[in-house]
């Protein structure tokens, strides 16, 4: 549609353009009520993460020698821990590890599957079966074990953290990629791309690939909340982000656990925000999987 605004024209898209998305979402959260809570928490878990000094009243690392061990109140709405240092603040900048955690090593789980499940199905054989044994032998270690290695080989920090967790969850997830990448690569259309003389790259990554996106977006959903879980458990047992930087996991640990009985708040609220986050993701990979998958959306 065109529209005529100080003697020139510009196009102004119809209204069932511009309200295409907010149509699909608002439908979206009343038939997925469950996965629309889901998507809510982790919009206050990013805006968390990005406005955290705006958010939080104190800075992460400022001590209160006075107010040790206080109580919830209306100054710190968590309380404060052994050394004074404000839980709500610490919490919401604990979000930004979570976030970085989560998101960055689910990229890398993605990259890795994808590239490990679409070659091993489109070529088969041989090189099918090499992959599949490599994976076999991988799942076949304790995750943890795997972990510790992982970071004892490259060290602790928050990029060595996430490249660990995207490389243990991405060899799991190739084996979903390989089986949704199978049943496309029996369709006809893959068979006439291959007539045409279509390159290997050509069919995997613009004929083989969008139609595993759906499958592929629903386990990066759920694995969002798998990764955000086990950065708290390495954090607990200690090989998470350094101090003084917070993560939900490393404030359950040390004074955490020392504390618990006479200031139980300083484990509460991580714990109460670790399950929130964790929640929240599995909700919105449910409420994703039934949108995306035909088979679960009804006769409607």
């Amino acid at each position: 549609m065109l529209e005529e605004q100080a003697g020139t024209f510009s196009y102004v898209p119809p209204a069932s353009s511009r309200f295409r998305v907010l149509k699909r979402s608002s439908q979206f959260l009343v038939d997925k009520p469950l996965g629309g809570i889901g998507a809510i928490i982790i919009a206050v878990l990013l805006l968390m993460a990005i406005f955290a000094p705006l958010i939080a009243p104190f800075p992460y690392a400022e001590n209160h020698i006075s107010d040790r061990l206080q109580g919830p109140s209306l100054r710190y709405f968590f309380g404060t821990d052994a050394s004074g240092r404000d839980i709500f603040s610490r919490v919401v900048y604990g979000a930004r590890v979570s976030v970085v955690v989560g998101f960055g090593a689910v990229s890398i789980s993605v990259f890795i599957a994808s590239v490990l499940g679409i070659v091993s199905a489109y070529y088969g054989g041989l090189v099918d079966t090499l992959i599949q044994r490599l994976v076999d032998i991988w799942l076949s270690f304790p995750s943890l074990v795997i972990l510790i290695s992982i970071m004892a080989v490259i060290g602790m920090g928050l990029s060595n953290l996430t490249l660990a967790i995207g490389l243990l969850l991405s060899v799991g997830f190739s084996r979903v990629v390989r089986a949704s990448a199978l049943t496309v690569k029996g369709n006809l259309f893959i068979e006439a791309a291959t007539t045409i003389g279509a390159s290997d790259m050509r069919i995997m990554f613009r004929h083989i690939l969008p139609n595993v996106v759906p499958t592929i977006i629903v386990i990066a959903t759920v694995q969002l909340g798998a990764a955000i879980l086990i950065e708290s458990s390495l954090s607990f047992l200690g090989y998470g982000v350094p101090p003084p930087r917070p993560s939900w996991g490393g404030m359950l640990s040390g004074s955490g656990l020392v504390y618990f009985t006479k200031a139980p708040w300083m484990a509460v609220f991580p714990g109460a925000f670790i399950t929130l986050a964790v929640f929240g993701f599995n909700m919105l990979g449910d409420g994703l999987r039934d949108a995306l998958d035909p088979r679960l959306r009804g006769s409607r």
